[in-house]
């Protein structure tokens, strides 16, 4: 939790706390290593890269941009399929069968390459890795509350409202809606470090945010070149996604372990 709070703090305050700006190059200070090392400077603490930048302003910066990817992948995924799942769920027959069919057919191309496809067709672009995310992620939610609502729809109080004359559009949103949040927010938990890797794994294609955007897979993707001269270049952005992935798994075992009510007695 502590390392998840951290992180949003620091993507959020980021503009304001950077030591240098993370695009300001100046060749003159090139490839000084950290601070602590030969030839190092303390007002780079973390050193420099091949044109001179602040690292640790990067990667500041970089949690900012990985954070609101991750985020607003995961609600727009969410938000899809949710409603999706609902559909499918609450009138079965025809409709259940096309999302279903559609959803099963998603599955069947790993969701990295169809996203690197995707992203070829639509080119670069913080907004357009934000979509293809969504669209890779939607799936998951659907699934889980389709099931969910498979087995509400038949419930006691769904029937009683369908007697009185409540409107399907109401009985889904206001009554089962609240039945099945507590797994929703277990995946939701689980998929937001998926979203933030797939974008690194994006912008270390090429692909992603387009350069000189700081993001962490940007940075390790430049770093490529100096792995043996110049290690600090890459063991950063590599040790900020790793922390920040961590943190919020473990967050995510916190929700899983808090919204299911069978673990609470262990």
């Amino acid at each position: 939790m502590t390392t998840v709070v951290m992180f949003t703090l620091v993507a959020i305050l980021s503009p304001w706390i950077v030591p240098h700006d993370p695009l300001d190059q100046d060749l003159r200070r090139r490839l000084l290593p950290p601070f602590w090392l030969t030839g190092g400077d303390v007002s780079y603490p973390l050193g420099t890269d091949a044109v001179g930048r602040d690292i640790l302003s990067r990667i500041i910066l970089g949690s900012r941009i990985s954070l609101l990817v991750g985020f607003s992948a995961v609600a727009a995924g969410l938000l899809i399929g949710v409603s999706l799942g609902l559909l499918a769920g609450f009138h079965a027959g025809r409709t259940d069968s096309v999302i279903m069919r559609v959803a099963d057919v998603q599955l069947a191309f790993p969701s990295l390459i169809l996203a690197i496809a995707v992203m070829a067709i639509l080119g670069q672009g913080l907004g357009n890795i934000i979509l293809v995310l969504a669209l890779t992620g939607w799936v998951q939610y659907a699934r889980i509350v389709r099931s969910r609502v498979l087995s509400l729809r038949e419930a006691d109080f769904v029937l009683a409202c369908r007697a009185i004359g409540v409107p399907d559009r109401r009985i889904m949103f206001r009554h089962i809606l609240p039945n099945v949040v507590s797994p929703i927010v277990v995946v939701a938990s689980f998929a937001l470090p998926q979203a933030i890797l797939a974008e690194a794994s994006l912008s270390f294609l090429g692909i992603g945010v387009p350069l000189p955007t700081p993001t962490w897979g940007n940075m390790l993707s430049e770093a490529q070149n100096y792995v043996a001269t110049a290690w600090w270049l890459s063991v950063w952005p590599g040790l900020a996604i790793m922390i920040c992935l961590l943190g919020i798994n473990l967050l995510g075992d916190w929700v899983r372990d808090t919204f299911d009510p069978r673990l609470k007695n262990l």
